[in-house]
């Protein structure tokens, strides 16, 4: 369903989002996010000179490489239109994010390590839906089959993870996290029934056992 119509009026600004999740062929993953903004009309730029309409004002980039456990083991940023000179100069800052792990806390350990003139403000933004395309990423079915495939043809698949119920089902990072995620609504009780908590849970899981939970959405 669409937006009902508006009322009369001047389009200004676009900002465009782009972000993207790869899995790579070392076993490792790539997360891309892109960051465009644009005027309407034409704009001085004391730097560029007059910008057109369509001309990007802003446009930056980010790739994170993350290992199986969400932790940053690369990052690569680029400033390839921005309003300023300098803006370009802090994006090998962006380097401080080795090590983070994408979960708890994250958000507020970039503002410690990139927050303020220690980072750049639209790039540390870009950061947010960088990592929910991360979890995006990773958590598919598609994604775990990769995974898998990889770790068998490089012998480093542990003897636990050959059979699926050699441990149990693990929560999946989204429940509770939004209206259609709660742990008492219909999606988890169909795809992630082992942590449903509606009235009728204590049967929903006992119907469940021995299902492997496949994560969509």
């Amino acid at each position: 369903m669409p937006l009902s119509p508006p009322v009369g009026r001047q389009h200004l600004h676009t900002r465009r989002v782009t972000c993207q999740g790869f899995f790579r062929e070392d076993g490792l993953w790539d997360i891309e996010g892109r960051i465009t903004d644009e005027k309407a009309y034409d704009h001085p730029n004391e730097w560029r000179g007059t910008l057109k309409a369509g001309d990007y004002v802003h446009d930056m980039s980010i790739r994170l490489t993350l290992d199986h456990k969400f932790t940053i083991v690369d990052v690569e940023a680029v400033t390839d239109k921005s309003p300023y000179q300098v803006c370009g100069n802090i994006t090998p800052d962006f380097k401080k994010l080795i090590g983070l792990r994408i979960g708890g806390g994250f958000h507020r350990e970039v503002r410690a390590r990139l927050g303020g003139v220690h980072g750049c403000t639209h790039i540390v933004e870009l950061l947010g839906p960088v990592a929910t395309t991360a979890f995006q990423t990773v958590a598919s079915g598609k994604a775990r089959e990769l995974n898998r495939r990889h770790r068998e043809k490089n012998g480093t698949l542990p003897k636990a993870e050959t059979s699926p119920s050699a441990k149990p089902p693990r929560k999946p990072y989204v429940i509770d996290t939004c209206h259609a995620w709660s742990s008492e609504g219909d999606v988890v009780k169909r795809w992630a029934p082992h942590f449903y908590t509606g009235p009728d849970a204590e049967a929903v899981r006992t119907a469940a056992e021995g299902k492997e939970i496949e994560l969509d959405g």
